[in-house]
């Protein structure tokens, strides 16, 4: 009875799949993205949020966006707090640019509400479709320069210098060989397609550091922690002050870039798309993503995303929403590892950030070189993120100087309205607001 249920809800037979294979393929998912669970409560405990606490917000907002995700879209594309949306809330908004916590989550909210008015409005295809490409893979490289340099200052091995800024820290000390060794391990790993390869490398360090007594041990179940030091804590009027306008906007740019890119990537693998190359019920995809944003920081967390990982679960065979569905069950049991969570130290994270870093610099690839005029903008979007440790920074500075040479090369043709606007309004923000 249940099996011929889940087979006319998500249209099992159709999608010429099985609730065998869409089981298989949430479990393959969830294993190569259950790294968030450990990663997500270190960056943001570096906020001055209660790292428990954030643990069972990461857990829930994953799984209600994965729900949601399954149920409204049928797709079989998992959700949880992004990779350098978090970094960013944690280094550029709180410890950046001194705001609290409490008001960056509101960021986020707003952030949300602002991407649900533009998906239920279907304003997002013409706001994607002004945006250069140019810009889009300096931003994704930006990203991932910002994590590295993140990770690397947290492992020690990149520290601060009066002369040059930033220097070469102590290689010999054990948090930096526990980030390198785990980074190597992650690589390797991954490159030899080991299913969890992130997750395996962060547990395989902490088990290594506990042994060899650099790090105390936890437990591994337990009762889920409270939620009360972050749940409905965001800021919401301190989120409407003038300054956080650009934080608002790098939550929302980051977030439905990286989800439109993330959908179609995946479903063009999943043989998804239509004949004509578009992705049906997109709408309800990008509303079920801005939907599980705005319930993650109510909950407690940063930006709620679409992970790429779900391409993992497409390989193995998942074509439906019921793969998400699964993924959002082992979510929600993965709240009872509290103490196992917390047993990571950080230097076991850095080294999957440096990876995940590695994945969003492959963008450079696919930039063209050989125009100047698409190449600096490129460069100037990725290096400031990384050297101004913001992401907002990075996408201001990218538009303005993408409309500056676009205009003074005489190419006013390749300037959209959105561009230019978005450029011009940026430079002001620097000249008269900062």
């Amino acid at each position: 009875m249940l099996k011929r249920q889940l087979n006319s809800f998500f249209k099992l037979d159709e999608h010429q799949t099985s609730v065998r294979t869409e089981i298989i393929a949430g479990i393959t998912t969830f294993l190569t993205m259950a790294y968030i669970i450990f990663v997500n409560p270190s960056v943001l405990a570096q906020a001055g949020m209660d790292p428990g606490a954030v643990f069972v917000a990461t857990c829930l907002a994953a799984a209600i966006g994965c729900l949601i995700m399954g149920l409204l879209a049928n797709y079989p594309i998992a959700q949880a707090p992004g990779m350098g949306l978090n970094a960013f809330f944690t280094f550029g908004v709180v410890l950046g640019m001194g705001h609290t916590w409490e008001a960056a989550l509101g960021a986020v909210f707003l952030s949300g509400i602002i991407f649900l008015l533009l998906s239920i409005f279907r304003i997002r295809e013409w706001i994607i479709n002004s945006i250069p490409m140019a810009l889009r893979l300096g931003i994704a490289a930006g990203i991932g320069l910002f994590l590295a340099i993140i990770a690397l200052q947290n492992a020690g091995i990149v520290i601060d210098h009066p002369a040059t800024l930033l220097t070469i820290g102590d290689i010999a000390q054990p948090a930096a060989l526990y980030t390198l060794g785990g980074f190597f391990i992650i690589t390797a790993l991954a490159y030899l397609r080991v299913m969890g390869a992130v997750m395996i490398g962060i547990l395989g360090v902490t088990v290594i550091s506990i042994l060899l007594g650099h790090s105390e041990f936890g437990g591994v179940v337990s009762m889920p922690p409270s939620m009360a030091p972050v749940f409905l804590e965001l800021d919401l009027a301190g989120a409407l002050d003038i300054s956080m306008i650009s934080v608002v906007f790098a939550f929302l740019f980051v977030d439905l870039f990286d989800t439109a890119g993330t959908l179609v990537g995946v479903a063009q693998r999943g043989g998804l798309l239509d004949k004509e190359g578009k992705l049906p019920r997109l709408n309800k995809a990008l509303m079920a993503d801005s939907t599980a944003t705005m319930t993650g920081a109510l909950l407690g967390t940063s930006s709620t995303t679409s992970y790429i990982e779900s391409a993992s679960g497409i390989t193995a065979g998942g074509r439906t929403g019921l793969t998400a569905v699964v993924v959002a069950v082992l979510f929600l049991i993965s709240l009872f590892f509290a103490p196992l969570a917390g047993s990571i130290p950080v230097y076991a994270t850095a080294g999957a950030l440096l990876y995940v870093a590695v994945l969003m610099c492959g963008s450079l690839a696919r930039a063209d070189w050989d125009d100047v005029t698409e190449a600096a903008p490129v460069l100037v979007a990725a290096l400031s993120m990384p050297l101004t440790y913001s992401i907002a920074n990075g996408i201001a500075l990218g538009f303005i100087s993408y409309a500056a040479i676009k205009a003074l090369s005489g190419r006013f043709r390749e300037l959209s309205p959105a561009v230019t606007v978005l450029a011009i309004l940026f430079a002001l923000k620097y000249l008269f607001l900062d």
